[in-house]
């Protein structure tokens, strides 16, 4: 499992990074934008559809991405999108998570369905619209999603259960604790004012989101990067709903070792609209 994990991370880097950090964003895009079809389609497996069914859903999911890419939405400012993308997400996250497991099948699958997707591809538009702000940009946000992960992964093993003793949601997720959250949020804090220090000693032309943030004061920067890595952990808990609702373990098989698409980019799906919509403020 662990060589599988390995080999599979491999091929993902040298996918992903060259398109990345190539001079021109398109292919970066391009490529963003398969992985969001393929979301779309665990995204329809997970909620009841079959294999075709699923396939138009992913598609579906392609040929709006592409539409936006096509319209020039990208070089857009779009603070009511985010906005309203950002308020969905901490609503709807919460009452999601409140209901628990048992509701999500009773939700009428359409809305499901049409959740899920725009919820897809708000996120494609997000990180492509991260990527024009520039490769430093969409980097920090990215690393705050891992430094929230990491952090809670190592606090978690660390202090778990020690100071409280009820999990973080066990129904949905059993093995995350508050005392994972807690130390991703400190994870997260210390990495952005690292962040900023190196923006500001390096002279980075193109700043990063979390010297962004500081332009409206380091408390904002703090308290919004603490947000983002709460709202991460509710990216991944909503996932984990919906994998429980269906009975599955893992979104897919699409990447060997690490389960689907989704799997991977679950608290991505909040955090980048969130990111785009704290900069527009």
């Amino acid at each position: 499992m662990l060589k599988q994990r390995v080999l599979t991370a491999l091929v993902l880097l040298m996918v992903l990074l060259p398109a990345l950090f190539y001079a021109k964003p398109e292919p970066f895009f391009l490529i963003a934008g398969i992985f969001i079809a393929a979301g779309a389609w665990e995204w329809a497996r997970m909620n009841g559809l079959r294999m075709t069914a699923s396939l138009v859903a992913g598609a579906l999911c392609a040929v709006v991405c592409a539409g936006m890419w096509w319209s020039g939405l990208l070089a857009e400012q779009l603070p009511r999108v985010w906005l309203v993308a950002g308020s969905l997400w901490v609503l709807a996250g919460a009452w999601i998570l409140k209901a628990g497991v048992p509701a999500w099948a009773n939700y009428f699958r359409p809305v499901r369905l049409v959740l899920g997707l725009a919820a897809l591809c708000t996120t494609w538009l997000a990180v492509a619209q991260a990527r024009l702000l520039g490769v430093n940009f969409l980097l920090s946000v990215l690393a705050l999603v891992w430094m929230a992960d990491i952090g809670a992964y190592f606090s978690g093993r660390a202090l778990g259960g020690r100071f409280t003793r009820n999990k973080l949601a066990a129904s949905i997720s059993p093995g995350k604790s508050w005392e994972g959250v807690w130390g991703g949020m400190v994870g997260v804090m210390l990495m952005a004012m690292a962040w900023r220090f190196a923006d500001a000693a390096g002279g980075v032309t193109v700043p990063s989101f979390y010297t962004r943030l500081a332009a409206k004061g380091l408390s904002f920067m703090l308290i919004a990067v603490v947000f983002m890595a709460a709202m991460s952990v509710v990216g991944d808990l909503v996932e984990s709903l919906v994998k429980r609702s269906a009975g599955v373990k893992d979104s897919s098989v699409l990447l060997p070792g690490h389960g689907g698409v989704l799997d991977r980019v679950d608290a991505l799906l909040p955090t980048l609209p969130l990111a785009m919509m704290l900069i527009s403020f």
